[in-house]
């Protein structure tokens, strides 16, 4: 097996879907633990604010916007992220995603196919742009880290597209890890529970609509799902990743860890 011996000092990591919540938390402690990070998000004015915010703070970060549902794009950001600090992209975070669901009979073509686009066939595209003209298939160490969710290891209620999206990447990340494993690049998916995000806030959103009912009722029940009785914080997901990518996890690869205050033991 391949070891770290000849790898950057300083990985260059990409991180989508990074302007907030575990993105944005995800960047900024890759960031402080030595990586030269960039970021993506599809709206360029955020992704300029989070850089500005970022290397404010002392951290080596750039960034661009992007689509990750498209082809052409993908290739452009990855292009952009190598041409930035002249080296090859190490670390891939595929965390870009969106909610989606209600009820499964009245589900349009165009909401199951954005949020498939969105949450799985990106990780597909970036996860090959980056093995091919990232460099990442040239280097001998390297991270891949898929964000999942417990919703990929059971089913949600009004989430089919969601659940059934995330499931495909748990699926995607243990066949690609057992693929790689013998060339020194590791890859796992992090599976959050309910975390204190905006996209949270959508959801919370969208079951208080379906239930006729309160969006501070909704959260109630949903933490009392939770034996910590608390949403999971985006920083908690990010501790989870940026372990991932260090040498002493090494030995873990084609896995989906959970994090999520311990509502899910499977």
């Amino acid at each position: 097996m391949k070891t770290r011996e000849k790898s950057p000092d300083r990985p260059v990591a990409l991180v989508t879907g990074a302007t907030s919540g575990i993105g944005l938390a995800v960047a900024r402690d890759l960031g402080a633990r030595g990586h030269r990070v960039f970021v993506c998000a599809r709206t360029e004015s955020a992704v300029k604010q989070t850089v500005a915010d970022l290397q404010g703070e002392g951290l080596s970060v750039e960034g661009a916007a992007a689509d990750v549902r498209d082809r052409s794009a993908v290739r452009s950001l990855v292009a952009s992220a190598v041409a930035a600090y002249g080296a090859p992209v190490s670390v891939l975070v595929n965390n870009a995603g969106r909610s989606g669901g209600g009820v499964t009979a009245e589900i349009t073509d165009e909401l199951w196919h954005d949020v498939i686009d969105t949450n799985l066939n990106s990780v597909f595209l970036l996860t090959r742009e980056v093995l091919n003209s990232g460099g990442l298939s040239a280097q001998p160490w390297g991270r891949i880290v898929n964000i999942a969710s417990t919703a990929g290891k059971q089913g949600v209620l009004l989430g089919a597209p969601y659940s059934a999206s995330k499931h495909a990447v748990v699926g995607f990340t243990k066949a690609l890890g057992k693929e790689l494993a013998p060339s020194g690049t590791t890859v796992n998916a992090v599976c959050p529970g309910y975390v204190e995000t905006p996209l949270a806030a959508r959801v919370r959103s969208g079951y208080a609509q379906a239930w006729e009912t309160t969006e501070e009722y909704v959260q109630e029940q949903l933490e009392s799902k939770i034996p910590l009785g608390r949403y999971s914080t985006p920083e908690e997901v990010a501790a989870l990743v940026g372990y991932l990518t260090t040498d002493l996890a090494a030995s873990i690869t084609a896995q989906a860890l959970n994090v999520c205050g311990g509502m899910g033991n499977y």
